[in-house]
C-alpha cells in the first residue's frame, strides 16, 4: 500500500479533517505498537509498511518490549497525539486496521501473537481475540 493510499484509508476511517491529522495520529499509534512489540516484530512490521512510515516506529524500539494493556494503549496514543483522550479508541482502531489490511495475514498474526488478545479488536479482527 502506497503512503497515500495508507493515510486515505487513516482519514476515512478515522474522520479526520485533513490529511495533516490522519499523519499525527499514524505516527502517534505506530509508535506506541513499536513500544509494545519486540525489535524483530517492529521490524518485521515496518518491512510492510510506506517508506514514510518507518521512522517512527524504529525510534520508538526497545531491548525488551513494554508490558501494558489496550486501555494504556489508547492512554499513550492520547498523549503523543496531543491529549485525545475522548477518541484515542478510534484513532488506533482506524490506524490499525488500516495496518491489518496492509501486511499480509501472516504478518498480522505474527504480529498479534505478541499482543494480548483483546489488541485484535483494535485491528478490526475481534474474531482473533
Amino acid at each position: 500500500m502506497r503512503y497515500d493510499e495508507f493515510l486515505a484509508e487513516v482519514r476515512e476511517l478515522g474522520e479526520y479533517e485533513n490529511q495533516r491529522e490522519a499523519e499525527e495520529v499514524t505516527t502517534a499509534v505506530l509508535t506506541v505498537l513499536a513500544s509494545r512489540l519486540p525489535a524483530e516484530a517492529v521490524e518485521k512490521l515496518v518491512a510492510q509498511l510506506p517508506e514514510q512510515l518507518k521512522e517512527g516506529p524504529r525510534r520508538a524500539q526497545q531491548p525488551e518490549p513494554e508490558a501494558f494493556g489496550v486501555e494504556e494503549f489508547h492512554e499513550r496514543v492520547a498523549k503523543l497525539a496531543g491529549g485525545r483522550a475522548l477518541t484515542a479508541e478510534q484513532d488506533a482502531g482506524a490506524v490499525l486496521t488500516t495496518v491489518a489490511g496492509a501486511v499480509s495475514g501472516g504478518e498480522l498474526n505474527q504480529l498479534l501473537s505478541h499482543l494480548p488478545s483483546g489488541y485484535a479488536v483494535m485491528f478490526g479482527k475481534p474474531e482473533l481475540s
